[in-house]
């Protein structure tokens, strides 16, 4: 089966929205220093570009999980496959992701992270599927809310492919 990517959102698009969203977070954080948090590997290329226009102090952390279990239970169990460096006590945490879809994992990181004392936590997000979402799961900072389509791009891959795209794709097939 072959496929091919349609743009959904142009890389134009998806720098001003960075911009946007890098300003909103300078304005928010006046005077006080940021950490990003990212999940791997999609969130990486997102926390990169974003980090860039933060005018504020920023410190950066990753993070990589996996989620097991089946797709009918309401929770899913998280295994941490790399953890972060550094502690998150009394630090304004902006957990980064690429895409917000179910919430299932994201819910139970979330609580995860907040168990290690940050002085403040939000969750940012290039893309939101609310349509997906089984979990209800606060986004404080979303790029785009996008409809239920599988999509690549920007850290967003297919079978380990197309995240060095420049933009957002949504995979079609034939």
């Amino acid at each position: 089966m072959a496929e091919r990517i349609r743009v959904l959102l142009t890389e134009e698009e998806v720098d001003a929205k960075i911009q946007e969203i890098g300003e909103q977070i300078s304005k928010d954080y006046a005077g006080q220093q940021v950490h990003l948090v990212c999940v791997l590997k999609g969130g990486s290329f997102f926390m990169c570009e974003l980090a860039k226009r933060i005018t504020v102090p920023v410190s950066l952390d990753f993070m990589s999980v996996s989620s097991y279990g089946s797709e009918t239970k309401s929770s899913g169990v998280v295994k941490i496959i790399k953890d972060l460096d550094e502690p998150l006590k009394d630090k304004n945490v902006i957990v980064i992701e690429d895409i917000v879809d179910s919430g299932r994992t994201l819910s139970y990181l979330l609580e995860m992270l907040r168990d290690r004392g940050p002085k403040s936590m939000k969750l940012c997000t290039l893309l939101d599927k609310p349509e997906r979402r089984v979990i209800d799961v606060k986004v404080d900072y979303t790029g785009f809310r996008i409809p239920d389509e599988f999509v690549v791009g920007y850290g967003l891959d297919y079978d380990q492919r197309y995240r060095n795209l420049p933009y957002i794709g949504v995979v079609e097939f034939d």
